[in-house]
């Protein structure tokens, strides 16, 4: 989601920056083939903000007459854009997930001032993403439609990272769009450029065997450039890089790198840098570190990263703001390879096991809620301070953990694990890129941000977690006990389905798909709706009721047994002492 570094894309540091921003982001972790147990690839997405609806868009195929145009529509605001042709066949896409298992997750980085604004028209970021699945069947295919779309109209988002996958590659893709008035004239003479393409941009395969991650700072550095001269013969002669000049190559396995052309005579004719080609940097040029790309954005990668390989607290400093410090690397080789749950606990952190911890300091209050409420930043005694904002956030409107699986049919290999509210306390239920119902508890339309619905998961989750947030070292711990049982039951019941789905097709099939991903749905909605019950009676007026043999204790009359009383955690009592100890202590 856009808007959490358009003040950062202005140049202005630390909490000033958190304080005005509207705080709005999404974090997205990749995994290649090599790093998972199971030889699928997987890309994760949160969805963070505090006005988009948790819901699983939907996209059925269709098939358009020659002629016809189509509306973009900006995905934040609802504003139509402009007319683009048709194509003459869309393929079906359940959330961000099409039939060919193809995934495309991102997050917005706002980048230079001079970008920053959004231009009339164009083509948005949303758009981006679903027109492209839409239209494309894998990674390669995706980076060249995208192209496309940068070379034959105007960008009208912020800067942007794209996570793009599909059974076999995993691909980032970094691009930020071109501004009236930001060429200097006598730059652009010089360098005999002309202003065409509507943005600038890099993408990267991921190498087999690594992870990588974006949240919401651009993160491709330098980059490999092809030579002057093209190699155009197949085979021994073939690069591994290409700019968008040879585009035709992009199918070939070898290539590994993909650039516009343009990447840097852009910036040169700006005047934003004056280097040698190989010395280019994609992220210091486009959008410069500063305090809260690092404290604010690169962090949540740093805490995925040292979840999974040793030796990554020598990046602590740079996460923590130290731009001075040891840069994180586009990617790591992980100590081991991951599974699909361990991934999506992956994306349940609040930065437990580094100095950024939000369990342990006194804004957690006295049951040590990781979560703080907004705006970011603060002031005191002249002094700015901020809060830490990670990869769970309570403004999650919706987040997923995209699976592909080359091994199986496509609409049974690529499965979308959505998810609804914050990602430590959501439930991934499996969403077969095949289906062509959507469950009622994510239906579009099924309630919005400012309509309640009884039959929304986006309310009922909300409504556990914003009771939970209440008292969470307590309560946090029976929302994990339900999560668990479900997602692990998931797993299973899929290795199983899976075996059936495979050996059919067409109709029979579909409905198969259907029901598997429904009937999940509606059992994590039931369980889901006991547990908000169970809280309720359990937790209720700051008592915790016993429990035995799995039920409420009563006494032999029949009444309820007397409740825990837990006292608020030391931290906690000794600060109501220091501010008002002197009117409460005993005499």
């Amino acid at each position: 989601m856009r808007k959490f570094n358009r003040i950062l894309a202005a140049g202005l540091l630390g909490a000033a920056m958190l304080v005005a921003s509207t705080a709005d982001a999404c974090t997205n972790f990749l995994f290649t083939k090599g790093a998972t147990k199971d030889g699928s690839t997987m890309i994760t997405y949160a969805a963070d903000s505090h006005t988009l609806y948790g819901e699983l868009y939907y996209r059925k195929v269709a098939d358009y007459a020659e002629g016809t145009m189509f509306q973009v529509v900006d995905w934040d605001s609802g504003t139509p854009l402009i007319k683009i042709p048709q194509v003459a066949h869309t393929y079906s896409v359940v959330g961000n997930m099409n039939e060919h298992q193809l995934a495309i997750g991102e997050t917005t980085y706002g980048g230079r001032e001079e970008l920053a604004s959004e231009i009339e028209g164009g083509i948005d970021y949303g758009s981006y993403i679903y027109l492209t699945l839409q239209r494309a069947k894998n990674a390669r295919e995706a980076i060249k439609v995208l192209a496309g779309f940068m070379k034959d109209y105007p960008y009208h988002s912020e800067g942007e990272s794209f996570s793009i996958c599909d059974p076999n590659e995993v691909w980032i893709l970094e691009l930020i769009g071109k501004r009236p008035g930001t060429v200097k004239a006598d730059l652009a003479k010089k360098l005999k450029y002309n202003y065409t393409d509507g943005a600038v941009w890099v993408a990267r395969r991921i190498p087999d065997g690594y992870v990588c991650g974006h949240a919401n700072q651009a993160r491709i550095t330098q980059f490999p450039q092809e030579p002057k001269k093209f190699q155009k013969a197949k085979g021994k002669g073939l690069h591994t890089v290409i700019s968008s000049a040879h585009l035709d190559y992009i199918f070939e396995p070898e290539v590994e790198c993909v650039y516009s052309s343009e990447v840097i005579t852009y910036a040169r004719a700006c005047g934003w840098y004056d280097g040698t080609d190989a010395d280019f940097s994609f992220a210091d040029t486009y959008a410069p570190l500063t305090f809260s790309g690092l404290r604010g954005c690169d962090a949540r990668v740093y805490a995925m990263f040292n979840r999974v390989a040793s030796g990554m607290q020598r990046y602590e400093k740079y996460a923590m703001g130290d731009a001075s410090a040891e840069r994180l690397p586009l990617w790591i080789k992980p100590d081991h390879q991951v599974d699909v749950h361990e991934v999506m606990n992956l994306m349940r952190d609040h930065y437990e096991g580094t100095a950024m911890d939000m369990s342990k300091d006194l804004g957690g209050g006295p049951f040590n809620c990781p979560y703080r409420w907004r705006p970011m930043g603060f002031e005191v005694d002249g002094h700015k301070y901020v809060h830490e904002r990670a990869t769970s956030t309570q403004q999650t409107g919706f987040s997923f953990v995209a699976q592909c699986r080359g091994w199986l049919p496509a609409k049974v290999g690529g499965i979308l694990w959505f998810g609804v509210d914050d990602t430590y306390s959501t439930v991934y239920c499996p969403m077969y890129c095949g289906i062509t119902e959507i469950p009622l508890c994510f239906r579009q339309g099924n309630g919005d941000m400012v309509t309640y619905s009884e039959t929304s998961a986006f309310w009922l989750f909300n409504r556990v977690t914003n009771f939970v947030y209440s008292r969470y070292s307590d309560m946090i711990k029976d929302v994990q006990r339900v999560q668990n049982k479900l997602e692990e039951t998931y797993i299973h019941d899929v290795q199983k389905f899976d075996q059936r789905a495979a050996k059919s097709e067409g109709e029979a099939l579909e409905r198969q798909l259907n029901d598997f991903s429904n009937r999940a749905a509606a059992k994590m909605f039931k369980e889901w709706s006991d547990l908000d019950k169970y809280l309720l009676v359990k937790y209720m007026d700051g008592n915790i009721k016993k429990e035995k043999d799995g039920k409420f204790e009563r006494t032999a009359t029949g009444n309820a047994v007397f409740p825990s009383q837990p006292h608020y955690r030391e931290e906690w009592q000794r600060m109501i002492v220091r501010d008002h100890g002197d009117v409460i202590l005993e005499k």
